[in-house]
């Protein structure tokens, strides 16, 4: 297991991107648009933080993992088989590859297919 994408919603996006280029020495990009605007950072393991405001007036502030997987749509259906809710179907982003979340014992999950 890897995670791919670790996504960060705060209403602060600032102050959370600056606690950890503080902390953790890592310099965050602007704000990208097929992202939501989400700011990014690279790891060294390859692993990818990104941190965004909510999207809609519903959405709460969460930490969500995303799994990087080989085959999404085959997770998708197992996780599914197991109990857990789709949210968000398998979606591709141009140039980024497909990403999925589902929820799952009341938490927010996520796949990664690159």
């Amino acid at each position: 297991m890897k995670i791919h994408y670790l996504e960060i919603v705060s209403p602060d996006v600032g102050p959370v991107c600056t606690a950890y280029e503080s902390a953790h020495n890592v310099q965050f990009n602007e704000p990208d648009e097929l992202l939501g605007g989400t700011r990014t950072c690279t790891l060294a393991d390859g692993s990818i933080v990104g941190v965004r405001s909510p999207l809609r007036d519903t959405e709460e502030p969460i930490v969500r993992p995303c799994w990087l997987v080989d085959d999404i749509e085959k997770a998708v259906d197992l996780v599914k088989s197991a109990g857990a809710e789709i949210a968000v179907p398998p979606m591709e982003i141009p140039g980024r590859g497909k990403f999925a979340i589902y929820i799952n014992g009341g938490i927010d999950h996520g796949f990664w297919q690159l």
